[in-house]
């Protein structure tokens, strides 16, 4: 594990928040690919018996930021803490999943819990790998309450259509199986 300039931490995470309330904005996270090294990993867990995983710059565009982000326009992750160790190059950052849809009261459907992702920085302004956890139960809850109260938009039923269809999923890996581990 390499060490960097806190200086320089600070900045990879300005430069990444920033990238994030671009793509926000646009419905767009591809544009965030470049912020990887092309042998950059990514990937979570998604329950018991899976997980999703992709290597390399080309398939966090495709499939992790384009296909599984799909669905989710209008949706923000907005940072509420970052914690930055220079020692080891890491980043860990806590999000909300909030999404633009809103309930009959006003709220915003918004995921319980806690979501983050955990990076490792690898220089040149690119993370070297990036590891995403949120609370399944509480997402998969609110996915409902949202198709329950007919507030999903187009895209995420196609969405979930896709993630129901029993089709093996570009990424999605038994527990374990996948090209690089989790860990």
């Amino acid at each position: 594990m390499a060490s960097f300039p806190r200086m320089e931490l600070d900045e990879m995470v300005q430069r990444w928040l920033t990238a994030n309330r671009r793509c926000e904005e646009t419905g767009d996270w591809r544009p965030l690919a470049q912020m990887y090294t092309a042998d950059a990993t990514y990937g979570w867990n998604m329950g018991p018996g899976e997980e999703f995983m992709v290597a390399g710059r080309d398939q966090i565009r495709d499939i992790a930021l384009a296909l599984e982000m799909g669905g989710l326009d209008g949706w923000s992750y907005p940072y509420q803490r970052v914690l930055i160790d220079d020692l080891q190059g890491e980043v860990v950052g806590f999000w909300k999943q909030v999404s633009g849809a809103r309930r009959p009261d006003g709220s915003r459907y918004e995921v319980a819990g806690i979501g983050g992702s955990w990076f490792r920085y690898g220089g040149n302004w690119q993370w070297e790998w990036q590891r995403d956890f949120f609370d399944l139960g509480n997402a998969t809850a609110l996915f409902l309450e949202m198709i329950k109260s007919d507030a999903l938009s187009d895209g995420m039923r196609r969405r979930m259509e896709r993630a129901t269809s029993g089709e093996k999923l570009p990424g999605h890996y038994p527990l374990g199986g996948g090209p690089v581990p989790l860990w």
